[in-house]
């Protein structure tokens, strides 16, 4: 998008938000809230909550029950975010998310999707190839592991619950959210253990 188009959109944009507060439809107050919430949303959100279905079989049945309800039990604000499903990866199976029309994905969890998420390159060749994106981003995955790729729309957002690496028995909930990342969190890396 050109300087000119970016900031006609944004002076739309600006008018949009000046007549939903004249009709009386959100304050500035609420606008304000509402983007603290989403500026304070990162990964380390995400993280936390894989950690700690990692350490609590309960949390992990209640996260994969409802993401939305494991999110707002720490203290995420759910409020107008579409609902949040959690993927499970096992020894057999792999997800990977991606928006296939535009970039829909869970800000509440995970903060501001990553540039490449938005990219058409990445989301059409993550439906086609998702092996060869694995391969690509280093972790490769076994053919018996079956890939399967989840699109996050409008009406739904997800995340994956990554396998627990071997090796961290005894860790901290802190020290596993340590190794969640945002690329985990969307299923296009794996956890790794500090080198």
């Amino acid at each position: 998008m050109s300087a000119p188009a970016r900031t006609e959109s944004l002076a739309e944009l600006e008018r949009l938000v000046a007549a939903l507060i004249a009709r009386g439809h959100i304050t500035e107050a609420e606008l304000a809230t509402q983007q603290a919430s989403t500026d304070r949303a990162s990964p380390e959100n995400g993280a936390r909550m894989v950690a700690r279905a990692w350490l609590n079989p309960e949390w992990r049945a209640m996260m994969l029950n409802s993401g939305t309800k494991a999110a707002e039990a720490i203290g995420v604000n759910m409020v107008g975010a579409p609902p949040l499903g959690v993927l499970e990866d096992t020894p057999g199976r792999h997800h990977i998310v991606v928006c296939t029309l535009c970039s829909c994905y869970p800000r509440a969890v995970l903060g501001y999707p990553p540039h490449w998420y938005k990219s058409f390159s990445y989301r059409s060749r993550v439906v086609r190839e998702p092996r060869a994106v694995m391969a690509e981003w280093g972790h490769p995955l076994p053919d018996n592991v079956e890939l399967r790729v989840v699109d996050s729309t409008a009406d739904f957002r997800w995340m994956v619950l990554p396998m627990r690496p071997a090796g961290t028995e005894g860790w901290t909930e802190d020290q596993l959210a340590a190794l969640i990342t945002r690329d985990v969190l969307v299923g296009v890396a794996l956890p790794k253990l500090p080198a």
